[in-house]
């Protein structure tokens, strides 16, 4: 488990990792950090990882059950935030939130499973992608 102050560390890591294997998932090259116009009116909001053509745009999301096993409601509110953001993205975008595989020996799921299996009400039109960032792979949970 990591310490709090680790935190701002951790996701910047699993941001580039993120970035990485999109452009290699997608064959095409993604950035980090890019802002799009959203919303009436515009404004810009910056996306964690964007295809160079702004295709494909990507929320990552490294969280993981709390440490006795519960669902960490704070950060999948955060994780439902990133969902809003996307709504407002033009109908031919690609949304992905992408999440880092978080597993605990009481579950019999992946958060990202989880979340999908819970929230799938919102997920219209957004894809769902699971990072194993041991092995460094990407798995669609909802595509």
């Amino acid at each position: 488990m990591n310490a709090n102050s680790d935190n701002p560390i951790v996701g910047r890591m699993f941001q580039e990792l993120s970035t990485v294997l999109l452009s290699e998932y997608y064959n095409k090259p993604f950035s980090a950090d890019i802002a799009i116009l959203i919303g009436e009116p515009a404004k810009q909001h910056k996306f964690d990882c964007v295809s160079e053509d702004k295709q494909y745009v990507a929320e990552c999301k490294c969280y993981r059950w709390t440490e006795a096993g519960n669902i960490p409601s704070a950060k999948v509110a955060a994780i439902n935030e990133a969902v809003l953001y996307m709504l407002f993205l033009p109908a031919e975008t690609v949304k992905i939130i992408i999440m880092e595989k978080a597993t605990h020996v009481k579950k019999n799921e992946t958060l990202a499973e989880y979340y999908v299996r819970t929230y799938r009400h919102l997920l219209k039109g957004i894809k769902v992608l699971e990072i194993d960032t041991n092995n460094k792979t990407i798995r669609a949970i909802k595509d």
